[in-house]
């Protein structure tokens, strides 16, 4: 019998049971991606992130991260909650097959992530805003299944019922559905949804605002600002656009660590 370490930590949370919660399972070697998939599924959150020590030098450690349904190109809050459960010192780093090299830091009593600020482009979505409802006052697109409807007011975002289903017709891969307005107590508010990759609503999304930093930073005109997404859980972090980077900032919180058997 294989055993695994594994945490279970809500990332960008200051106290249990708020944020969003990944797994993160150290493994020594790669093991066959559906056995890694079939975990995934058991552990049957948002995110499962799994690492192995790097060998290149590049990092220390190489991470990719699966849903209970697919493997996704990238993940903000597992790669925070990676850095909150096997950082040593002051850092550590992440090679990815598609993300590139990651980093989280120590950051007052929290973190500082490192993603890469992927901007996008105006496109009309219509089938995409008729799955999520309400009346975008702009809609952009980001290739590798990024979509981003930007409303009003926040009292819109919140009042979003969307249609599930239709999203998952529309494709049953991994889009990502962001919705975002302006904040009321902070400057940006969102919620993010992924039906297709088994996520109907995501409680915090880091690769989310890797998109937002780069779009609310040209629109507020300045580098940093507050975000929150509003989900059933709800989480807040700040984000800060440094070039092409995003920096994000929040906490985590351990909420179980033991042993995976297989």
């Amino acid at each position: 019998m294989l055993t695994i370490p594994f945490f279970q930590v809500d990332a960008f949370a200051d106290a249990p049971f708020s944020g969003n919660p990944a797994a993160v399972m150290p493994l020594d070697a790669w093991l066959p991606d559906d056995l890694l998939q079939a975990m995934a599924a058991e552990n049957n959150l948002a995110e499962t992130a799994f690492t192995v020590p790097d060998t290149t030098g590049a990092a220390e450690y190489e991470l990719r991260w699966f849903t209970p349904a697919v493997e996704v190109a990238l993940c903000g809050h597992a790669t925070l909650a990676s850095g909150h459960a096997l950082m040593q010192g002051d850092s550590i780093r992440f090679r990815t097959r598609k993300a590139g090299i990651l980093e989280v830091r120590r950051d007052g009593a929290g973190y500082a992530l490192d993603l890469p600020a992927w901007d996008m482009v105006p496109r009309e979505l219509p089938e995409i805003v008729a799955g999520v409802g309400g009346a975008p006052v702009e809609t952009h697109w980001r290739d590798g299944g990024y979509s981003l409807l930007v409303y009003a007011s926040a009292e819109e975002i919140l009042a979003l019922t969307p249609d599930f289903h239709r999203l998952r017709a529309i494709d049953p891969g991994d889009i990502l559905y962001i919705a975002t307005a302006p904040g009321t107590d902070t400057d940006i508010l969102s919620r993010v949804f992924a039906p297709g990759a088994g996520i109907d609503e995501d409680p915090v999304t880091g690769s989310a605002h890797a998109l937002l930093t780069a779009y609310w930073a040209k629109r507020l005109g300045r580098d940093s600002f507050t975000a929150f997404q509003a989900s059933k859980r709800g989480g807040r972090l700040t984000c800060r656009l440094d070039g092409d980077r995003a920096v994000l900032g929040g906490q985590c919180v351990t909420v179980i660590e033991g042993t995976f058997r297989v």
